[in-house]
């Protein structure tokens, strides 16, 4: 597997991001900041990627209540629908290690995926770490689980959807619920080049470990902040541990990867317990959903993930 990975970038990727570069200037590694500080770049940083954003008939703030059951609080959500809209929801778990990035951050994605789908796009705010370890952002995720439906502008199916760490939380809120044995009723599940587990030996890990991009040092400080070591074989930590039944029990799920990314081999590790093909992107980075202003492959990539939801729900 590691013989066929490669570093290369795709032209069109180089280009987009020498102009985020010159517009931000250059950045620290965030993981080697404070928390807040780490946070405040990274909204700054992706505010560059967040600009000529999709229209959308509705785009507002929402709080899903406090769910007893699970002992959360309140938590607040980006809802955005799209003006052709149509009955169903997506739940969009974004990314950022488990402890940097907001609905703001991926705003731009999450309307493309509206447009795309012509679903009310649903992006809860869920807790970070590290003043939040495991299991609070995935506890956060199961409350919008349960509680995603009731805010669709039109009733119909649910689908869920995730990038990196917003991947493993997607498909660990799924897992928790099968477990529990509640009806999960998520008609289709999108996972974009999702963490999927904290094993730092992987053929990508071993290849991208410098970069570009992600580097195996940036994701080995998220576990850290996220849970200590002694924790990571809980399923719903590192959801490609879950077993054969719980896998199977998942609604139709697809995976898309960055082919130029420490994570890639998660994504190709969990394809195959799923039994489930893996689109990987060749030429760009962890992230690269992010950059679907100016990045060709984002929105061909984005598109195929909504066709998938369309052809679910």
């Amino acid at each position: 597997m590691s013989a066929a990975m490669s570093a290369a970038l795709a032209p069109e990727l180089v280009a987009a991001q020498a102009a985020a570069d010159a517009a931000n200037g250059a950045l620290p590694d965030p993981t080697l900041l404070s928390p807040a500080e780490g946070r405040a770049q990274t909204e700054r940083a992706n505010a560059w990627w967040n600009r000529d954003l999709p229209e959308m008939a509705a785009a507002d703030e929402v709080t899903l209540t406090a769910d007893p059951s699970l002992g959360t609080a309140p938590i607040r959500a980006r809802r955005l629908v799209p003006p052709e809209v149509r009955g169903g929801l997506l739940l969009f778990v974004h990314g950022g290690g488990f402890a940097f990035c907001s609905p703001a951050t991926h705003e731009r994605c999450a309307r493309v995926l509206a447009r795309e789908t012509g679903l009310t796009v649903l992006v809860p705010d869920y807790r970070l770490a590290p003043e939040h370890p495991f299991p609070a952002g995935l506890t956060d995720t199961v409350a919008a689980l349960r509680a995603a439906p009731d805010f669709a502008e039109v009733p119909g199916p649910f689908a869920i959807a995730g990038d990196s760490a917003g991947a493993n939380l997607a498909l660990a809120a799924l897992l928790h619920d099968i477990a529990a044995g509640r009806p999960v009723g998520v008609a289709a599940a999108m996972l974009f080049y999702g963490v999927f587990a904290a094993d730092f030996e992987t053929a990508s890990y071993r290849f991208f470990r410098d970069g570009p991009g992600l580097t195996r040092g940036k994701m080995q400080r998220y576990w850290d902040w996220y849970l200590a070591p002694e924790g990571r074989s809980d399923p719903l930590a590192a959801p490609l541990l879950a077993s054969d039944a719980a896998l199977a029990a998942l609604p139709p799920t697809r995976l898309i990867a960055a082919g130029v990314d420490p994570l890639l081999s998660d994504s190709l590790a969990l394809g195959a317990r799923l039994g489930t093909s893996v689109t990987i992107v060749p030429g760009v980075t962890h992230g690269f959903l992010q950059m679907s202003r100016d990045l060709p492959q984002a929105r061909s990539a984005l598109a195929e993930a909504a066709a998938f939801i369309r052809a679910n729900c």
